[in-house]
């Protein structure tokens, strides 16, 4: 397992993306990207950010859970976890959309995102 994604292989993914030509694998490239910088940006096991099928992570500082479902999950889809971590939708218009499910304590991500802005 690589620690450090290439910058080109990143872009080129993203490029794919804005492009809406993105495949599975550039989806899984960008969401699981992403999410390592949310963990890097807010370390713990409080929360667990579910993007299925591409990826989960436990972050933010709290309780850590250690059987069962996590007090604290949110879910959402690929698309909209790539706009949210680039700035491109605030998180509570992405609440408003309902594509965002968000229960427990610690899942306002606002004040962590965006993590890249492009």
């Amino acid at each position: 397992m690589r620690r450090t994604l290439p910058v080109v292989e990143f872009e080129d993914a993203l490029r794919r993306y804005d492009a809406g030509e993105a495949e599975r694998a550039d989806f899984k490239l960008l969401v699981k990207h992403l999410l390592k910088l949310l963990v890097v940006k807010a370390p713990g096991h409080a929360v667990e950010v579910r993007i299925p099928p591409y990826g989960a992570v436990q972050c933010i500082e709290g309780p850590r859970h250690t059987r069962g479902t996590p007090g604290a999950v949110i879910e959402m889809p690929a698309e909209m976890w790539i706009d949210l971590a680039l700035g491109r939708v605030e998180w509570s218009a992405a609440r408003a959309t309902g594509k965002v499910r968000a229960s427990g304590e610690r899942t306002d991500l606002s004040a962590l995102l965006p993590l890249l802005t492009r």
